[in-house]
């Protein structure tokens, strides 16, 4: 695909897709049936659109200089050389791959046959009359060009989507081995056989990790990419709880409790790798694609187009379309009213609004009747003025529903922030206490409808598709996860003694508590889109600004981790996402959120955030001078926040004050160190890589304090403030359900 790219011609920008398709005089797709999901196939053709273009729309001039001459033939010849080197590729590939190797082979041919073409029609430097040599050239037959491009860009096209299915298959093939390896440790019947096809597992599961990494990346579809990335997030978490599921069941073989929470672990996974595998060949084993549930926000989105859509064509639509959107809007507006956590006001305030919209759409069908009948082409003044009332109803609907759903989550989040069910549960579990842990479950299993709901509530104002789908994901992961802490749990009260089983319950309550924190970042997320802040504060938090910065950043080359580092930070990157979690959890403890100690807590917390995506590589960080950049400005930032800390310190009392002036003492070095870190110049790919590491290791250095500090200070800030802090929880549970 890297043909193109090392032709050694500067390419121009290419035009739009649209554009060239004027020039070209095409309407249909470059290659009937073929579609183009990846962002590389797009990529690669962009300089050979670009070059194709500048020969179709060269101008026809009376006289044309040699200069004008030679550029013509040097681009088609450009072309030819490029194309020769393409061809070259994909019949390697064609060779390697005896499947597609027909239709590789025919493409390959068609695309020489086209290079050759063009490079003959625009041989023309060495012409003294171009037109009039009896040579057939790009000036005399202009459409012998065209056809020639069309036939060059259709074949080229074919090609790179040909070689894409390849890597599709590369995929597949990892996943049918992870499954054959999976049938294997189900079966399994002694520690030493368990260990030896483990090891085998774990290989396979990081071949299949690379892969589906780079695929996520380069998918097209944000939705796609979403889910994919979802997918492998269960993947990730489950290979863990397979390995201790697994080992509890060997170690207990006849308990019932184990052997289910064994084969749900199992049954999880299957259907995250089929999910991966839906999502890369773009189907669904019944062949038919899955709708998934309707948001609200999508409702509105939907409908608000749909309405402003009859400024341009007033007979468009039907009232019953129209209609039949808004009555699904207004039902999935039931899950706000019927819930026992949306308070009265907000419960008679979308019940009002709701009203309204439905009396303002009559107005707006009654004013686009009348115009209809009397044949208008534009909208008429009154119809302008109900299509306005209607979606300003709208507006004020959505943005009710986002904050009785933000309200309710941030409420119940920081209610169950503290984890007491899972403590209470851990702990009867280890005294083998079978009435505790029924107690307990009972607990949990509550907690796991309000979590639940939460997340049905977050994802009809999520306002993204991504973040619908973080929501969705969020709900599947509570609901499976809570029967399994439960079954972890029987198997310890049943085998008190067994550290196994007492590892097991620990690494599925980890699941739910990361889960849990995973929350208060998808809360964020949603607010920030609903009220505009999200583009300005990803700006802010992770790229640098022009003129902002180092000005030696034209200097630099920017350079990208490959799978294999990205790999290698994979469990550094994950523990600074943890972290990052718990820093921003702890930050909404705080009954003072404005308190500038929160702030800078909070925007350490997002810095790290956005430095542990880029070692996915995911998120705004593309390259390792954008990490650079973050990790001085997180650095930054910390010293900000050792400020603010030292000037709360003169407010403590002789016997607070050293508690937090120790913990002071160990983030002034640890900040100063990653400055020095961040700034360092080196160069060769070892060495960056060497010191991308370093920042990540020493930002997760840095929020290991900060998760001891901010606790402290936010302690000592009650006490000093004579807060107290409100922790009647079954009071708060009582005024939710009334």
């Amino acid at each position: 695909m890297a043909a193109f790219l090392g032709s050694g011609v500067s390419w121009p920008r290419s035009p739009g897709g649209s554009a060239l398709a004027a020039a070209l005089g095409w309407e249909a797709p470059l290659v009937p049936g073929l579609q183009i999901r990846s962002r590389s196939v797009e990529q690669t053709l962009v300089p050979l659109v670009a070059q194709i273009t500048t020969l179709i729309n060269h101008k026809d001039k009376p006289k044309r200089s040699d200069k004008t001459l030679k550029a013509i033939q040097q681009v088609g010849q450009a072309v030819n050389l490029a194309v020769g080197r393409f061809v070259t590729v994909g019949e390697a590939i064609a060779n390697e791959n005896q499947e597609l190797k027909a239709e590789m082979n025919v493409a390959c041919i068609e695309a020489k046959r086209a290079g050759e073409t063009i490079a003959q029609l625009t041989d023309v430097a060495a012409l003294d009359h171009p037109e009039s040599d009896g040579q057939i050239t790009i000036f005399t037959d202009k459409t012998g060009v065209v056809k020639a491009a069309r036939l060059l860009l259709s074949s080229v096209t074919k090609v790179l989507v040909l070689a894409d299915r390849i890597v599709i298959k590369q995929i597949i093939t990892s996943r049918n081995k992870v499954l054959l390896t999976m049938e294997q440790l189900e079966k399994v019947s002694t520690f030493q056989e368990f260990v030896q096809i483990f090891s085998q597992f774990g290989n396979e599961m990081v071949e299949f990790a690379h892969l589906t990494g780079d695929r996520q990346n380069d998918l097209k579809d944000e939705k796609k990419k979403a889910k994919m990335a979802a997918a492998r997030a269960v993947l990730e978490k489950c290979t863990m709880m397979l390995l201790t599921a697994s080992k509890t069941c060997l170690r207990h073989p006849d308990c019932e409790s184990a052997r289910m929470n064994k084969g749900a672990v199992f049954h999880r996974m299957r259907l995250a790798l089929e999910q991966v595998i839906e999502i890369v060949t773009d189907s669904r084993p019944s062949g038919e694609c899955e709708p998934g549930p309707v948001s609200i926000y999508a409702g509105i989105k939907e409908f608000k187009s749909k309405v402003e859509g009859l400024r341009d064509n007033l007979y468009l639509l039907s009232k019953e379309s129209l209609w039949a959107v808004l009555r699904v809007v207004l039902e999935h507006t039931e899950d706000f009213t019927d819930s026992a956590y949306t308070s009265h006001e907000n419960r008679e305030r979308i019940l009002e609004l709701s009203q309204q919209t439905r009396m303002e759409l009559e107005q707006l069908f009654s004013a686009w009747m009348s115009a209809q009948s009397q044949k208008k082409r534009e909208v008429p003044e009154d119809m302008e003025v109900a299509l306005l009332k209607t979606c300003q109803c709208l507006r004020e609907l959505q943005r009710e529903l986002h904050g009785a759903a933000t309200s309710v989550a941030a409420d119940l989040l920081k209610y169950h922030s503290d984890h007491l069910v899972l403590k209470a549960l851990k702990a009867s579990g280890e005294e083998g206490n079978i009435e505790g842990v029924a107690e307990h479950s009972c607990k949990l299993s509550e907690q796991k409808e309000q979590l639940l709901e939460i997340c049905r509530l977050l994802r009809h104002v999520s306002g993204m598709e991504p973040l619908e789908i973080a929501c969705l994901h969020a709900e599947d992961t509570f609901k499976v996860t809570g029967p399994q802490i439960i079954s972890a749990a029987e198997t310890l009260t049943l085998h008190p003694s067994s550290k196994i089983a007492k590892e097991n319950l620990e690494v599925f309550c980890e699941a739910w508590e990361s889960q849990l924190s995973d929350m208060f970042l998808l809360l964020r997320e949603i607010s920030d889109v609903f009220e505009g802040r999200r583009g300005e504060k990803r700006a802010y938090l992770s790229l640098p600004r022009p003129g902002k910065h180092n000005t030696n950043l034209k200097a630099l080359k920017p350079v990208r981790l490959d799978g294999e580092e990205q790999a290698k930070l994979g469990q550094s990157g994950f523990t600074l996402c943890e972290l990052s979690s718990r820093l921003n959890s702890q930050a909404e403890q705080w009954e003072d959120p404005e308190n500038e100690i929160v702030r800078q807590g909070q925007g350490l917390s997002s810095k790290a955030y956005s430095m542990y995506l880029f070692t996915r590589g995911e998120g705004l960080l593309k390259t390792t001078q954008d990490l650079f950049q973050q990790a001085e400005a997180f650095a930054a930032e910390g010293l900000k926040l050792v400020s603010a800390l030292l000037a709360f310190s003169n407010q403590l009392e002789d016997d607070d004050k050293p508690l937090l002036l120790q913990e002071i003492e160990k983030m002034v070095p640890a900040y100063r160190q990653l400055q020095v870190t961040a700034k360092a110049h080196v160069q060769g790919k070892a060495a960056i890589f060497t010191k991308v590491d370093a920042c990540i290791q020493e930002a997760k250095h840095i929020l290991e304090i900060l998760v001891q500090v901010l606790p402290l200070s936010c302690k000592l800030w009650r006490k000093v403030s004579g807060h107290a802090y409100k922790c009647d929880k079954t009071y708060f549970l009582a005024e939710r359900l009334l």
